[in-house]
């Protein structure tokens, strides 16, 4: 329940704060007084936006700040799924910055707008008039049979169950989707595949060919420049091996006398070696290499091959080729396996769309088992609100494909008058029998103990006399079951609360502002009589006064 409410800087109102701590309590005040600013001021902290939001100090921010009672919410869940610190007194707070930056908080953690939604959606439910024309849409009308049958838990494993589903169904139109575009795709992958497998191509190839190319096309000069070599080496009259020897002789002749001479000639000797190995190598080299016109065109021809493949697909080596050509194959793997996926989920689809549909016989099942005692029970509330010869009747439909809410259609068919033809709700019924409809409809969620408070706005909108009373006793019986807090009009219904709060305009000589007061019983004597006569110290109004509280 809501135990308490903190408002500072909000509209016409600079500092109040207001404590809850009975089953009914009623808020009255003239028109204008600033009644629907604390609403307001609530919506805040059950998540509405703060749009345009002007502080009428704009020194200062703006606060709004709620303390709820949920120790029988069984909210532990939620809190833990959030990261935030559980307390069954939570505190829920707004800020808005003379800026227009709005901040959020639960139990002092920041949270964003959706959970803040998310939490108060199971606290508490503001009746407005606004909320009466949520009787005319049939997800509406949904709603308050799944709240009546108490479906919140099969509920939501449909629901988790349809997220799945519905996951799956879009996951296989974009694989189908895929599939398509892969087919026109996958006859030019097999093409550049095949063109790959038919080239051979391999690693460092690219390399070795265009040496041997540039070999093979400078064979006759390597050719003749090798053989000058050796004839320089080995062949001449003057070649270097003899020049060589013949300087070995004279400092092996020369270290006879002088032993310093030996190492040099111990080096010779191995150069003489190396030189010997070297001519021998050239010489071979020499004889090895031929001038192969053939062969040229040969290697022309591959190389022609890889540089084509390689302007195609924009790369410079054979290595980056090879790397294509895996990813090609793969690609053609994945179009190929698409068939395989296709078929895997849609065998997956048909399992859920059974689980789904069992889930929703339930679900269907549940909700017109309660037909009879629904319709019962809103004929007996609107009776008692002077609607006594009318019609209600729950038409449904039955889907062969679910949605999110099922397989159902519900329709809320009224008739205000005995031997009319009961419509839809939005055909026939007026705004007054909307509002009363709606209230029967709060009267019979309220038994389910389903929110721990509820807030009507103005549920006495054209209604006076002794409906007012019936509506005053409705809401009396409703807060048995869960707190309630009305704002109205009608002294019939303040006089049956066990707590009355009034707000009044204060004004000095440069401002106007909003306060709210509780009111003792004297005090409540007062201003049932103002709401009776508009004079609190008529004697008749004053005995009316104290009659209606007597009734209570």
């Amino acid at each position: 329940m809501l135990n308490r409410l903190l408002i500072s800087n909000y509209a016409l109102i600079r500092d109040l704060n207001i404590e809850f701590d009975k089953q009914f309590s009623v808020i009255t005040g003239e028109t204008g007084a600033g009644k629907s600013i604390i609403l307001g001021a609530l919506s805040l902290i059950l998540g509405s936006r703060a749009d345009n939001l002007t502080l009428p100090d704009p020194s200062r921010k703006c606060t709004i700040e709620g303390t709820f009672d949920i120790s029988k919410c069984e909210l532990e869940d939620f809190f833990e799924e959030n990261n935030l610190d559980y307390d069954t007194n939570c505190i829920i707070r707004r800020e808005i910055t003379p800026q227009g930056k709005s901040r959020a908080f639960i139990n002092d953690t920041p949270v964003n707008l959706n959970q803040i939604k998310e939490l108060t959606s199971q606290l508490i439910d503001v009746h407005s008039q606004h909320q009466t024309l949520l009787l005319r849409e049939n997800s509406f009308q949904l709603s308050v049979v799944d709240a009546v049958a108490n479906n919140q838990k099969l509920l939501k494993e449909y629901h988790d169950n349809f997220r799945n589903y519905q996951r799956l169904i879009r996951e296989l139109e974009i694989v189908k989707e895929q599939n398509i575009r892969a087919k026109t795709e996958l006859d030019y992958l097999v093409f550049i595949v095949d063109e790959f497998r038919k080239t051979s191509l391999v690693a460092g190839e690219q390399q070795e060919l265009e040496e041997e190319l540039d070999i093979q096309s400078h064979a006759e000069e390597i050719k003749t420049r090798l053989f000058n070599a050796i004839q320089l080496l080995t062949e001449d009259d003057a070649n270097v091996l003899r020049r060589l020897k013949e300087i070995l002789n004279l400092l092996n002749t020369a270290s006879v006398h002088f032993a310093d001479l030996k190492s040099l000639t111990e080096r010779l000797d191995s150069c003489l070696v190396e030189l010997k190995d070297i001519a021998e190598v050239i010489t071979d080299t020499e004889e090895r290499i031929s001038y192969n016109p053939q062969r040229i065109e040969q290697l022309n021809e591959r190389l022609n091959q890889i540089y084509k493949l390689e302007q195609k697909h924009h790369v410079k080596t054979v290595e980056e080729l090879l790397v294509l050509a895996s990813e090609f194959e793969m690609k053609i793997s994945g179009i190929e396996s698409l068939d395989q996926k296709i078929d895997e989920l849609e065998k997956e689809c048909k399992l859920r769309f059974i689980d789904l549909m069992a889930l929703a016989e339930q679900l269907s099942n549940r909700r017109r088992g309660v037909t009879a005692g629904f319709e019962r029970s809103i004929l007996d509330t609107i009776a008692q609100l002077g609607i006594k010869d009318a019609s209600f009747l729950l038409e449904w439909k039955k889907s062969g494909q679910p949605s999110r809410e099922g397989i159902d259609e519900v329709r809320f068919l009224f008739a205000a008058n005995k031997g009319s033809i009961p419509d839809d709700i939005y055909r026939i019924a007026s705004g007054g029998e909307l509002s009363r409809l709606m209230l029967a409809v709060k009267s019979l969620i309220s038994s389910n103990n389903l929110l721990p408070t509820i807030v009507f706005d103005e549920i006495d909108t054209g209604i006076s006399g002794d409906i007012a009373g019936k509506v005053g006793n409705i809401l009396r019986v409703i807060s048995r079951n869960m707190q309630v807090i009305a704002i109205t009009h009608l002294p019939q219904i303040a006089a049956l609360s066990d707590e009355h709060f009034k707000v009044l305009k204060v004004t000095d000589t440069s401002s106007t502002w909003s306060v709210i007061n509780r009111l003792s019983k004297e005090q409540q004597i007062d201003e049932l009589a103002l709401m009776i006569s508009g004079d609190q110290k008529s004697l008749g109004a004053r005995e009316a006064a104290m009659e209606l509280l007597n009734v209570k």
